[in-house]
């Protein structure tokens, strides 16, 4: 039958909430984003610069129009390209695609309506002046829709403004017409400008799915760290307590002790699968009783001493930690209980600072080989060994030889910036 623990649902919830997160800053922070408003800002820019140069070219041209287009059109275009460049310092970048496709729809519709505006007069060497930056309009049709779109619509703003320009002028030469238009295409903001447009977005596009690739390759293998720790922590607390309570039952009937280390042990349980953590600040006094507690659990004739330093701090040490420690020690003192013989006197020694916390296990019995344990047992490998490896600064030491004794020191040092 396969437990499902509640601390596992927590873990894929938040690499879920993760990943969402991670949505949500691509949403508002991405490179296609950053490139989109560089270029609303450089066409607004243009449509400036080229109002300020045109100005006196507008202002002729209301001659050959009805009064109401050059207002239009000057509103129409600029004030629409003024728009494109102010919506670039909005938050949501779909402001920035709306105002560069209503510039890019007007600047066409602009050119469309001078035909009946214009009162037929013609010019010689005439050029109407909204026909000098069709490529502008095009590059905000670039900005706001797909790129082959904003080559039509640059194809048919050019060929607008020089078929404009052809019938306005006093002996029009058709067969110039496409030396115009080619000319037009290759103009400063036309063809080579849009092509680069395009690219650029394209690229903020691709680097923005790169990104979003790596993150969610980077999640997922957070993910499958968080549930390989939380196996090994449900591994070593199946060892530690249910394994070694299991045993004890087996060899001391009706032990006191045998069934209180049970229920500790069906508490420890619940607390796992109902995903209780009590996280709370302890103080030394109670960390110490955290560590006799799971000492005496094992040994209750276990020799238990504890030098504290003067005006230390325990705030930096976590709970987590402590129960870490407090599961290795005990795993260590289980150990020495099977193996060191009948006749082993056991202790344990505590020593602590405001930045390192420090266990001694020790034992008088027969010893042996660490080098001879199989890497099969669980007891050293994972439950005191690997246990501590699992915390920040964490360290297992194991010294031992037949008939010298087993010593295993567990040491917690914390880093400075912890303390700060």
């Amino acid at each position: 039958m396969r437990t499902t623990r509640a601390s596992d649902t927590r873990s894929d919830s938040d690499d879920r909430r993760t990943l969402i997160d991670r949505v949500a800053f691509d949403k508002t922070a991405t490179a296609s984003d950053e490139i989109l408003r560089l270029f609303g800002r450089f066409i607004g820019a243009g449509y400036i610069c080229y109002l300020l140069l045109l100005a006196p070219a507008i202002a002729e041209a209301t001659a050959m129009s009805a009064s109401w287009w050059t207002p239009l059109a000057a509103v129409a275009t600029f004030g629409s390209g003024l728009l494109l460049g102010a919506s670039t310092f909005h938050a949501d970048t779909r402001w920035v695609k709306r105002a560069a496709s209503a510039n890019a729809i007007l600047y066409v519709v602009v050119i469309l309506l001078w035909w009946p505006a214009w009162n037929g007069e013609h010019v010689t060497d005439f050029t109407l002046w909204i026909s000098n930056f069709p490529g502008v309009a095009s590059l905000a049709a670039a900005a706001a829709w797909r790129p082959a779109a904003a080559v039509v619509h640059l194809f048919l703003a050019a060929t607008l403004a020089q078929l404009t320009n052809h019938i306005i002028r006093t002996s029009p030469t058709t067969h110039l017409l496409v030396p115009d238009l080619a000319f037009a295409f290759a103009w400063t903001f036309c063809a080579v400008f849009v092509a680069a447009a395009v690219m650029a977005l394209r690229t903020g596009r691709v680097l923005d799915a790169t990104i979003a690739t790596t993150h969610a390759a980077a999640a997922g293998a957070a993910a499958a760290e968080a549930k390989s720790v939380e196996r090994e922590r449900f591994d070593a607390l199946i060892h530690d307590t249910v394994m070694s309570t299991l045993l004890a039952a087996s060899r001391n009937d009706a032990d006191p002790s045998v069934i209180a280390q049970a229920r500790r042990t069906v508490e420890r349980l619940d607390e796992l699968r109902s995903g209780t953590d009590h996280e709370t600040i302890l103080d030394f006094d109670g960390i110490l009783a955290q560590l006799r507690s799971a000492a005496s659990e094992v040994d209750e004739s276990v020799a238990f001493e504890t030098a504290i330093s003067s005006g230390s701090d325990p705030s930096g040490y976590a709970p987590d930690s402590i129960r870490a420690i407090a599961g290795a020690m005990a795993e260590a003192l289980r150990n020495s209980v099977k193996h060191a013989g009948s006749s082993a006197r056991r202790s344990v020694t505590v020593t602590a600072t405001t930045t390192r916390l420090e266990v001694v296990v020790e034992d008088d019995g027969v010893g042996f080989d660490p080098s001879s344990v199989e890497t099969h047992r669980l007891g050293i490998t994972v439950s005191i060994r690997g246990r501590m490896c699992q915390l920040d600064g964490g360290s297992a030491t194991i010294r031992s030889s037949p008939g010298r004794g087993t010593s295993v020191t567990l040491t917690l040092s914390l880093p400075a910036a912890v303390m700060a």
